[in-house]
């Protein structure tokens, strides 16, 4: 299965395969994480527009229907679409003799080693997530977030972990995992690589308010410094679902009793 462009370095790419390869990653972004980064952007805009931050909220995994089962229909869909851009990311990636899995370390191959890391790097984010969201909130410049909103039926919890799968698998393939080996291949240096990664991670934080786009800005550093080290997502991938689980199945069992989010 032939890739939209060759991957060889950049001095070995013509003018034409560069603006090729240009024009993937705009596309690719462009029907994913970046289009995400615009709305927030103008989302963050509009409620800035509304009054202070600190007294709106933003809702996370909101109920989609009033009726169980096409509330659990819409769900799934969202989250099945969510990810179509990841296989177009992996088709891309795939050449003959390569398997975009293997080149984005997307594997179990060392499992230990990534799951280690991975609660690791969850233990940091976690708290950091915490500490910028307090932060936030006290400077009124993040809004009340509601991690999950949904009724409870028999399947909430399955379709929140779902859900938290989806962000990481979404968010570390393509702004991470694709990103870095499309850059280098365009001849960006590393420091520039994880500084983009992080601040389209930002991006489309933002309706969330400042403070959780400066919390996933620190974040997008902190994994793009350990995939160019590691060279592989799953670490990252584990990490962020662990962050995502806590976050959406914690407030959902734990959240409305205990006021959080108010």
């Amino acid at each position: 299965m032939p890739a939209a462009v060759p991957s060889a370095p950049a001095e070995a790419l013509d003018p034409r395969a560069r603006k090729m390869l240009v024009f993937e990653i705009l596309i690719v972004l462009g029907l994913s994480l970046g289009r995400s980064g615009v709305y927030a952007v103008v989302e963050l805009l509009e409620k800035a527009t509304e009054g202070p931050l600190a007294g709106q909220t933003t809702t996370l995994n909101p109920v989609l229907d009033e009726s169980p089962w096409f509330d659990l229909t819409y769900q799934l869909l969202g989250i099945f679409f969510s990810l179509l851009p990841v296989a177009l990311v992996l088709f891309l990636l795939t050449e003959p003799g390569k398997s975009a899995f293997r080149r984005l370390g997307f594997t179990f191959a060392k499992p230990v080693r990534d799951f280690a890391l991975g609660f690791g790097l969850a233990a940091v984010i976690g708290v950091g997530t915490l500490g910028v969201y307090a932060a936030g909130r006290a400077l009124g410049i993040t809004t009340a977030l509601v991690p999950a909103a949904l009724d409870t039926y028999w399947w909430t919890l399955p379709v929140l972990i779902l859900s938290a799968l989806r962000h990481a698998v979404l968010e570390e393939v393509i702004v991470v995992g694709y990103l870095f080996i499309r850059l280098r291949q365009l001849g960006w240096s590393t420091p520039a690589i994880i500084l983009t990664s992080a601040l389209i991670r930002a991006s489309y934080h933002l309706y969330q308010g400042i403070g959780p786009g400066i919390g996933n800005f620190l974040m997008g550093l902190l994994f793009g410094y350990a995939y160019t080290k590691t060279k592989r997502v799953m670490p990252l991938v584990i990490a962020h679902a662990l962050v995502d689980i806590a976050g959406f199945v914690g407030f959902a069992l734990f959240g409305p009793a205990i006021g959080i989010g108010d």
